[in-house]
């Protein structure tokens, strides 16, 4: 520590700690502080694509700057903020919570507020019995596979292709982009990828009958994959058939994020284990869920000594507890799923519209408030000389012709679905209105039609991002 940061705390000791004014006395610090003692290569990005703009507060769906300057924030914390930044019901009951003497996390006593939640939660799956709380949704993955190999005694996992399901090394054994694990191997053994939408490839690796579990994401989270309407319910099928376990990964598509309160409800299935978290958390307090079938369930805690057998320490605390049943008032009061479907569809038909319109945009999907706009190789000479420049360099930095300037002259904070990817994703908080949309909409089409002329100040960036990335890949040689 610094002689004037060491200064500055021991100046508040006999004071309290006012959080707040350790914010605004080295808020101008953040990149340095990072610089020095985290993650160097963050800062680096961000001021390499100017994003190094110092957000200082938000509110709801937007972000503030240190200019005071407002955006609209299109990935919401990669989908933790679905109610919002700072919604005053969460804040309420964190500061109730706080103000109370809760004997939180006894251990040797269980929380009423923990049974409370696991309650409110099944009423939206009552196909399920039982849930385990967790801190974040690599956990709630780490139990998932805990829970299959005990209850079916096999030691096999299947994923598909393209899959996220976290980075913890069980969560990362089951995720199928291979950026993320090049150089932590050897990962965990057993597990087995197959492709996304294949029935044929998951009844082939099912049928050895040592598969404890297919996980899957009902959307894929990396790219806005949607499944065709009858993949899911034939996927559950051919899991019962052979003694397989299905999961459904909803942790950034649960809770209303697609329009309905999970994913999987739009397709009518019912998964053995269910997992979410991300907007469950109220963006506050991290927490996430397993939810259970009982036999499933009694498996694993099958005797009074195996009580404890698996557990989270902080997976209870009251302050979690609080925010996912605030979070879960504030979906229910605000009808926020249904804003969801609606402003979700509208948004997707505007971007379907523009199909027609620019032939660069390849693809348009997803559901409610999770929406890919796909880019391809155009069919004009012109552009495609440009395309192939760019891609020649990076894969997939022609999207940082669309995203940057969104971020520059619209104010619109979003970023594509993946390394390499040429989709940008949206994943705006639930409680975006139509102005919000109009704002999506013009500045989609502003950025776009510009990409389509060439030259223009967009492909002029584009060769400012190529010059770029070949110096940095020249100096990493």
């Amino acid at each position: 520590m610094s002689n004037a940061a060491f200064d500055f705390v021991s100046a508040r000791a006999n004071l309290g700690l006012d959080v707040a004014s350790v914010f605004a006395e080295r808020e101008s610090e953040r990149y340095a502080l990072h610089v020095r003692y985290m993650n160097e290569m963050m800062v680096r990005v961000l001021r390499a694509i100017g994003y190094d703009v110092r957000f200082r507060s938000g509110k709801g769906a937007y972000l503030f700057d240190s200019c005071g300057a407002r955006y609209l924030d299109l990935l919401s914390g990669w989908g933790v903020f679905g109610i919002g930044r700072n919604h005053p019901r969460l804040r309420e009951a964190l500061a109730s919570v706080l103000a109370s003497d809760f004997p939180n996390l006894v251990q040797m006593d269980v929380s009423p507020l923990a049974g409370v939640l696991a309650e409110r939660l099944l009423r939206y799956t009552p196909f399920l019995e039982k849930v385990c709380f967790t801190n974040s949704g690599s956990e709630a993955v780490e139990a998932s596979i805990k829970f299959s190999r005990r209850a079916t005694g096999r030691p096999g996992l299947v994923y598909c292709a393209h899959a996220f399901h976290g980075l913890s090394y069980g969560a990362l054994s089951m995720s199928g982009e291979t950026i993320f694990r090049d150089g932590f191997g050897p990962l965990l053994a057993n597990c087995f990828s197959i492709p996304f939408n294949d029935l044929a490839a998951l009844e082939q690796t099912l049928a050895h009958r040592q598969i404890a579990a297919f996980i899957v994401e009902p959307i894929q989270g990396k790219g806005v994959n949607v499944p065709d309407d009858g993949y899911l319910a034939g996927a559950q099928t051919l899991c019962h058939k052979y003694g397989t376990l299905f999961i459904a990964d909803e942790i950034q598509t649960g809770l209303g994020r697609t329009g309905r309160f999970l994913a999987i409800d739009h397709w009518g299935v019912e998964p053995d284990i269910v997992l979410v978290s991300k907007t469950l958390s109220g963006g506050h307090v991290p927490v996430a869920a397993v939810l259970t079938r009982k036999w499933i369930f009694d498996k694993v805690f099958d005797r009074m000594e195996r009580a404890v057998i698996h557990g989270s320490t902080f997976g209870t605390n009251d302050l979690a507890m609080a925010a996912g049943i605030a979070t879960l008032d504030v979906l229910e009061s605000e009808r926020l799923i249904e804003n969801a479907a609606r402003l979700g569809a509208r948004l997707l038909a505007s971007f379907e519209a523009m199909t027609s319109r620019y032939e660069m945009i390849k693809e348009v999907r997803g559901k409610g408030l999770m929406i890919g706009i796909e880019f391809g190789r155009p069919r004009s000479l012109k552009l495609q000389a440009a395309w192939h420049l760019l891609e020649a360099v990076n894969t997939g930095l022609f999207c940082q012709l669309i995203t940057l300037p969104l971020f520059k002259d619209h104010k619109i904070l979003v970023q594509v679905a993946g390394h390499a990817s040429h989709t940008v994703k949206l994943l705006p908080a639930l409680v975006i209105n139509d102005s919000d949309c109009d704002w999506i909409e013009h500045s989609f089409n502003d950025v776009i039609a510009d990409s389509h002329r060439v030259p223009g100040a967009v492909w002029s960036l584009g060769k400012t991002l190529a010059d770029h990335a070949l110096k940095a890949r020249a100096d990493h040689d």
